[in-house]
């Protein structure tokens, strides 16, 4: 029972963690994209790489994390 716990608090964790990321990067990457000031195609370019940069940033650490957070929360709880 205490290996079913952390891993349904680590899916429950995954869950949560694609769910903040499409709405942590949605408003974000909107915001930044409103903000953009480049004058050029490079420094088009340049913003545009720092931005899937975040994008993967908050990627692994909101699916990467949560999970590991959720695991560890059901096995306390429930485990």
């Amino acid at each position: 029972m205490a290996g079913q716990a952390g891993l349904i608090g680590a899916l429950i964790g995954f869950v949560v963690g694609l769910i903040e990321y499409r709405l942590v990067t949605g408003v974000v990457v909107a915001s930044l994209r409103r903000t953009d000031s480049s004058k050029t195609p490079a420094e088009k370019d340049d913003y545009e790489r720092r931005i899937r940069l975040l994008k993967a940033a908050v990627l692994v650490v909101s699916v990467g994390g949560l999970p590991i957070v959720g695991y560890f929360i059901g096995r306390a709880l429930f485990g």
